[in-house]
C-alpha cells in the first residue's frame, strides 16, 4: 500500500528520480535575433530567371507555338511584376534595411 500524501512513482506530479533528478535547469537560450535576408538581391535573381526563361521560349521554336504561344507572355509578365517588386522594396517599403 502507498501512502495517499505522496504520489507513487510514475504518477502526474511525482518527483523525478534517477539521473534526471540530479540535474540542474538547462540554461535559457539567447534571445534569437532575425536573420538578414537581401531582399534586393533574391528579387534581382528572379528577374534574371524571366530574362533567361523568355529567350529559352523565344528560341526553341517548339515553346512559343500552337498551343503554347503564351509561354513568352508570362515570362514578361514575371519580369514586369518584378521589375514592380524591386521597385516597391528598392524604396524601402518592403525591406527597409536593404534599401540604399
Amino acid at each position: 500500500m502507498t501512502d495517499e500524501t505522496t504520489p507513487a512513482a510514475g504518477a502526474p506530479g511525482a518527483a523525478p528520480s534517477g539521473p534526471a533528478a540530479d540535474r540542474s535547469p538547462a540554461p535559457l537560450p539567447e534571445d534569437l535575433q532575425p536573420l538578414h535576408v537581401p531582399m534586393l538581391r533574391i528579387i534581382e535573381v528572379g528577374l534574371a530567371v524571366w530574362v533567361v526563361a523568355l529567350l529559352v521560349t523565344l528560341l526553341v521554336p517548339a515553346l512559343h507555338t500552337g498551343d503554347r504561344s503564351w509561354w513568352p507572355w508570362t515570362c514578361v509578365a514575371g519580369f514586369l511584376l518584378g521589375g514592380l517588386g524591386w521597385a516597391y522594396v528598392r524604396r524601402g517599403r518592403g525591406n527597409a534595411s536593404d534599401a540604399a
